[in-house]
């Protein structure tokens, strides 16, 4: 797949059934906006934390290297943990050489997932932009191919079959809410969508990537902190991404650290579902009312990732 190509609705289409025999088609369960204290319709959750290796990621992953002409040396990452872990789990399915970089900064949830898919990890740096400067230097000594984690076309592409389930799973649903790092998600979504839905970006407050880039025109370099910075805070939002985000995304809000911490816990109790802090951001937009849907909207919420120790199994 060349590196020009368009990251379209019919582009997406056709690398669905390339992947689709290596992720699963992650289930979207409905629920009471009453069972979070929320009025209105019911909410459609897509639970894309399902997913192998515990994100979205490794549809993205394998569009990749199903796509791409792999080396002989293999492929190389740099992750803030989530992206590590899916290129090392479908570089192990495959049979392909994989180097993982990722920061200090990651969660021992995260490194630990990436150890066990037998990825060859560094973990050295403080953020992501440090992670992906070695992972650059690696390419150039090893002749090994990137694989981005949100500014690469297949990347995108690949994420992006995420709407194409989402939109069929839940036909009623008229809004999305998608949680923003580097934007290869919800530029992908976005790319499919192309317009059809209201997509929504959330943001912390500490790691405002595309809300920043919004309102200068262009991407720039943000604050990257806060509960969420192994999986939303990145230096900036990628180049591929913001031209789709200015034509498809109808606005981004940002939520507190404490939302993002609530959203984990309500998830938890009203579905038993166990959300790491990414995962949890798109909700704490419509629990802390940074995001109010009109009467007639009907919201869907991407739950994407569940990279977390935060249940502690050994006491139940």
């Amino acid at each position: 797949m060349a590196e020009a190509v368009a990251i379209t609705t019919a582009a997406i289409d056709a690398v669905h059934p390339v992947i689709a025999p290596h992720v699963r088609e992650t289930p979207v369960v409905m629920a009471a906006a009453e069972d979070f204290g929320l009025s209105g319709a019911a909410i459609a959750f897509k639970l894309e934390l399902l997913q192998h290796a515990g994100s979205f990621k490794p549809r993205g992953a394998f569009t990749n290297l199903l796509t791409r002409g792999v080396p002989k040396a293999g492929v190389v990452a740099a992750s803030g943990g989530n992206h590590g872990a899916a290129v090392a789990f479908a570089a192990r399915r495959l049979g392909i050489p994989a180097k993982i970089f990722v920061p200090s900064v990651a969660s021992p949830a995260k490194i630990a997932q990436i150890k066990s898919y037998g990825a060859e990890l560094v973990v050295e740096g403080a953020r992501y932009a440090d992670a992906l400067a070695l992972s650059e230097r690696w390419v150039a000594e090893s002749g090994a191919m990137p694989i981005h984690a949100f500014d690469q076309p297949e990347t995108l592409l690949g994420q992006g079959t995420v709407a194409r389930e989402f939109a069929a799973q839940a036909p009623a649903a008229t809004t999305w809410l998608v949680a923003v790092g580097g934007g290869g998600l919800i530029g992908g979504m976005a790319a499919w969508s192309a317009g059809r839905h209201k997509i929504v970006a959330v943001e912390p407050e500490a790691a405002p990537t595309l809300h920043m880039a919004r309102q200068a025109g262009c991407p720039v370099e943000a604050p990257a902190g806060g509960i969420a910075a192994d999986s939303l805070a990145p230096k900036q939002v990628g180049t591929l991404m913001f031209p789709i985000a200015q034509r498809y995304v109808a606005e981004s809000v940002l939520v507190p650290d404490e939302a993002i911490r609530a959203a984990e816990r309500a998830l938890w109790q009203a579905l038993r579902v166990v959300a790491e802090p990414g995962g949890a951001a798109a909700f704490a937009a419509l629990l802390s009312g940074a995001y109010k849907p009109a009467p007639d909207e009907r919201v869907g919420v991407l739950v994407c990732g569940g990279n977390t120790m935060a249940v502690d199994f050994e006491r139940s």
